[in-house]
């Protein structure tokens, strides 16, 4: 008896101390993942076009003025950054750790962001200020055409639906915002364009206007995922949701969702790190 008390007093604290490491790994490892994409659209003159997604930091830090995981973007070589929502909480709404990384991004590649579910309110303006102030092209229902090899690409970028804080999934105000960041544009053009919108669940609108990739958020990985079935349960989606991380097709659009990087009401990740994406364009 003496015996197996000794042995529970042992074990115990290093079952606790090797959770509370596993838990840690889980919620701070950053991992990368790659997506290849190619299209006939896409202009002639250029060998490849790597873009890094970003998204749902939440204001979280990573490493000393976010060393961590500026490292590991520069690794990636990027030649364009998005950042697709929920750079800061709207719980805290704390700003530093989140310009931070904004900063830092803007010295590696030019940085395009939308706003996310927690980024309304009055508190907002000065956000998108500060942002503007580093170099940040903040994407307010609006398109910018973007320099590649002998032609261009557009990037587009929504608001958050919910921007003033309406229900999730409001598929009437994302038309909105749609018509309004392509109004003017010549679709015959034939000009390849990259969609950032945080929100996944839409991606049936996102597809009928036939954008050619969109980059997207919000679901957290589903925040718990179950080995060979998913992500658990992502805002907009509920339980099982279809759309918490990966690549999607649909119509002829591809769809990148993001696992994201922070946390909001739970505060752990469980088999779902922390996540930066990189999709790189080419020519077929």
């Amino acid at each position: 008896m003496k015996r197996k008390k000794k042995r529970l007093l042992v074990y115990a604290p290093l079952s606790i101390i090797a959770l509370l490491i596993f838990l840690y790994f889980e919620n701070n490892a950053i991992g990368i993942t790659k997506y290849k994409l190619s299209s006939s659209k896409l202009p002639e003159g250029f060998d490849s076009y790597r873009i890094v997604q970003l998204t749902d930091l939440h204001s979280k830090s990573f490493g000393k003025e976010q060393e961590t995981i500026t490292r590991k973007v520069k690794q990636l070589r990027p030649d364009l950054i998005v950042m697709t929502g929920d750079l800061v909480d709207s719980r805290k709404y704390e700003t530093e750790a989140s310009l931070t990384l904004m900063r830092n991004m803007t010295e590696l590649a030019p940085v395009y962001y939308v706003t996310g579910n927690h980024e309304w309110g009055p508190k907002f303006p000065p956000l998108a200020k500060s942002l503007r102030e580093l170099g940040v092209h903040v994407m307010r229902n609006q398109s910018e055409l973007v320099k590649l090899g002998e032609g261009f690409i557009r990037i587009a970028g929504v608001d958050d639906p919910t921007f003033n804080h309406k229900a999730d999934g409001d598929v009437a105000r994302l038309n909105e915002h749609m018509a309004a960041a392509l109004e003017g544009v010549d679709r015959a053009e034939n000009v390849y364009t990259v969609l950032l919108s945080h929100r996944p669940e839409l991606f049936s609108v996102y597809a009928q206007d036939r954008i050619d990739v969109t980059f997207s958020g919000h679901a957290h990985g589903g925040q718990v995922r179950l080995p060979f079935i998913g992500g658990l349960v992502a805002p907009g989606q509920g339980f099982l949701p279809k759309y918490d991380g990966g690549k999607y097709e649909e119509d002829g659009a591809t769809m990148i969702v993001s696992r994201g990087l922070g946390n909001s009401i739970i505060p752990q990740r469980l088999f779902n790190r922390p996540e930066v994406v990189l999709v790189t364009l080419s020519r077929p």
